[in-house]
């Protein structure tokens, strides 16, 4: 099985046990092979329309990721040509329909994702995603008014946890960001609690522009690009309680909880290094515009009873589904290396840090031991499907797909998304190698730099809180609204 898992993606076996070799070697002291030392991947583009017709689907060596389906994704691709330097006047690159197909969960217990195919973001494509979740039993909204019981209520505080360490198409689509907004405005109850956009782009060194994130770039995922998260959060000054927060501006400020009496914001760093994963969690305290004390593990603070209420702060976890130079995939679970500081946590060592844990399921262990999105909502209007090449994403080599889904199951949807969305559309594109993008692809020995590898490994961290999670495509239930 081994021998036709690199067949598939083009590899030698002589490569792929050097890279497997490689991996432990260096492990064993503690260190990571980066995969983005491998020869790149070619980045030409087809400038013909092509139509293609891929199963969805394989059969791995890997009990914890086999699947067996006869569904397919059929992909039409109608390319101009990218050039492979960054351009700052066009906002044009590739478009491909993707006809994407519902599925049912053949094994319990099981995941929910849903998919809304054919949405710019500038149109109802999330109303549309609500609907859809609604008509599957997992509600938006926790209503008095409608008597139902879901994930969202008229007095929550929301933390909408955006990516702004990269601009053009790197980011997280503005557009969709403000139909988010609006959904959890028009609240049936009336919404009355507080939003505040969040991300910690890291600080001096990262990012698009090398100082960290930011939440008003020039350039943005949006129709209109001139439109930041800065200006749609200004857009809705006034009529409710929304914010924004940068951490980047308190991640290198080390703090107490205000349990201890600190209410200064800041980052909590725990004392104790996870043994397995290798991270040292991590995770901001702050007070918001509106004057509401959050700490991201804990929850709200009250100040006269001393005391916190982790239930009314929720999470919406919206990254963009990209690739990644070192980690494979960019999608819900990686995004959440925007919550901790890793300048705060091991440094160049090995022992502690946050990025390098990621390889380990660093992030699974930072959701497990803080706090599990209330759900995710994976951004794939724009997608870079060039294996290795993000997570910065220009205007001129980005795919359009106009996907977005949703899931309480973070892993799951990464796995599908990254299966069903990235896998093929590189595929179609030519691009490899294919394997760093694969969840079911099984190198002979567990590489830290390869997505299936870690996803797997965080899959497991998650597990341990008892929350429902999988890599299992028949323990996954897909509803798809294809619009067009």
């Amino acid at each position: 099985m081994a021998n036709n898992k690199i067949k598939k993606h083009g590899i030698s076996r002589r490569k792929a046990i050097g890279l497997s070799v490689a991996a432990v070697a260096v492990t064993a002291t503690g260190a990571y092979l980066y995969l983005d030392s491998i020869t790149s991947p070619s980045t030409t583009t087809s400038t013909t329309t092509t139509t293609m017709s891929t199963p969805t689907s394989s059969t791995t060596t890997s009990s914890s990721t086999s699947t067996s389906t006869t569904s397919t994704t059929s992909l039409t691709s109608t390319t101009t040509t990218p050039t492979t330097t960054p351009t700052t006047t066009t906002t044009q690159g590739d478009l491909m329909k993707l006809v994407l197909e519902s599925s049912q969960a053949k094994a319990q217990p099981s995941s929910d994702i849903f998919v809304v195919n054919g949405t710019t973001g500038h149109d109802d494509g999330f109303d549309r995603l609500m609907g859809l979740m609604n008509k599957n039993n997992l509600l938006f909204y926790n209503s008095a008014k409608e008597g139902q019981e879901g994930l969202i209520a008229k007095d929550d505080v929301l933390l909408i946890k955006v990516n702004s360490q990269w601009n053009e198409r790197g980011g997280t689509n503005t557009d969709l960001i403000k139909t988010i907004i609006e959904a959890i405005k028009n609240h049936p109850d009336g919404f009355v609690g507080e939003i505040v956009m969040v991300d910690n782009g890291q600080g001096p060194g990262r990012g698009s522009l090398s100082d960290g994130g930011h939440l008003d770039y020039e350039k943005n995922n949006a129709e209109d690009v001139s439109q930041s998260v800065q200006k749609v959060v200004d857009s809705s000054a006034g009529s409710f309680k929304i914010s924004t927060y940068l951490w980047d501006n308190i991640t290198l400020k080390k703090v107490e909880e205000y349990s201890k009496g600190d209410l200064e914001d800041g980052y909590v760093v725990q004392e104790n290094v996870n043994e397995k994963t290798g991270i040292q969690v991590s995770y901001p305290k702050f007070k918001t515009k509106f004057g509401t004390y959050i700490s991201f593990k804990n929850g709200l603070w009250d100040t006269q009873t001393a005391s916190y209420n982790s239930e009314k702060l929720k999470v919406i976890n919206v990254p963009v589904l990209k690739t990644h130079s070192v980690y494979g995939v960019t999608g819900c679970t990686k995004h959440y290396m925007g919550v901790p500081s890793d300048r705060l946590t091991g440094g160049s060592s090995t022992l502690g840090n946050t990025h390098l844990s990621i390889g380990k399921g660093g992030m699974g262990t930072l959701m497990a031991e803080t706090r599990i999105p209330t759900l995710n909502i994976l951004d794939a209007i724009w997608i870079n499907a060039r294996p290795l090449k993000g997570p910065q994403t220009y205007y001129d080599t980005a795919v359009r797909v106009n996907v977005i889904m949703a899931s309480k199951d973070p892993i799951a949807l990464d796995y599908w998304a990254s299966k069903h969305i990235l896998l093929q559309v590189a595929q179609a594109r030519g691009y490899g190698p294919l394997y760093v993008l694969d969840p079911d692809f099984v190198p002979d020995i567990p590489n830290p730099s390869i997505f299936s590898t870690w996803i797997k490994l965080s899959m497991e961290e998650i597990k341990k809180t008892g929350y429902q999670t999988t890599l299992k495509e028949d323990e996954m239930n897909v509803y798809v609204v294809n619009l067009q």
